[in-house]
């Protein structure tokens, strides 16, 4: 990447992932809607791992501590059972089967939020479901956001409770990544150099926009989730439809 891509980068990266130190998700796919057209989306999605990191640990340690490790805990576990369960799922069968059931899952899910627009309650069983399915959409395509926050919402009421398990949840995951992405030299010279140039900026960014949080009323907060979730799911839709 050339100097005036990587500052790009970190520009666009400082106002997408102020959006999810706010409301919790979507940070790495607007900046993927703004890059890819001039970075090639693997080294992206490798490069992503810095900020995601950087955004939830800042804004844990810059929050009220809410996170119980045994719920935590919890949902790790059916995470990873979902991981293995995904990796099987990669090598023994069609992926464009399973990513167009996680399509329409997570577009049904959005348009019930979006509908529903109030707090609501989900079954321990229904979500173990979503635990496991997050888990198995992070192991396939790297993404759990929507399964993850759609799980919260139906637990929790208070906003900065659902944000700080997204980011604890989501900070364990990117964790587990990064020393995936090590132990396998994955991390190409060029991306380091990006991540070494940006990552000072987003800090500093990242460190007095997690106090935005505090400002956003509860209704506005499952509005824009909502939401999020609903586009997520319809652009996958589209993404299938176009591959």
């Amino acid at each position: 990447m050339s100097l005036s891509i990587i500052i790009a980068l970190t520009l666009v990266c400082a106002v997408t992932y102020v959006f999810e130190i706010t409301f919790g998700l979507a940070g790495t796919i607007l900046m993927l809607m703004v890059m890819s057209s001039f970075v090639d989306t693997k080294v992206l999605v490798i490069y992503s791992v810095l900020p995601q990191i950087l955004v939830a640990t800042i804004g844990l340690y810059r929050s009220p501590k809410t996170v119980n490790i045994r719920f935590l805990g919890g949902m790790l576990i059916y995470a990873t059972i979902g991981s293995v369960l995904g990796l099987y799922l990669f090598y023994y069968f069609s992926t464009e089967v399973f990513r167009l059931l996680l399509a329409v899952a997570i577009t049904l899910f959005g348009a019930y939020l979006v509908i529903a627009a109030r707090s609501f309650q989900i079954r321990q069983s229904v979500q173990r479901a979503l635990d496991t399915l997050a888990g198995a959409s992070q192991a396939m395509f790297g993404i759990s956001g929507p399964i993850a926050m759609t799980r919260l919402l139906g637990s929790f009421d208070n906003k900065l409770v659902i944000r700080n398990y997204a980011l604890a949840f989501f900070l364990s995951l990117n964790l587990i990544r990064a020393g995936t992405y090590y132990a396998n030299d994955t991390v190409t010279d060029d991306i380091v150099r990006a991540m070494l140039i940006s990552g000072p900026v987003l800090v500093v960014v990242l460190w007095y926009s997690n106090r935005l949080h505090m400002h956003v009323n509860e209704a506005l907060f499952r509005r824009v989730v909502a939401w999020m979730i609903l586009i997520g799911g319809v652009s996958l839709l589209l993404r299938d439809q176009v591959s």
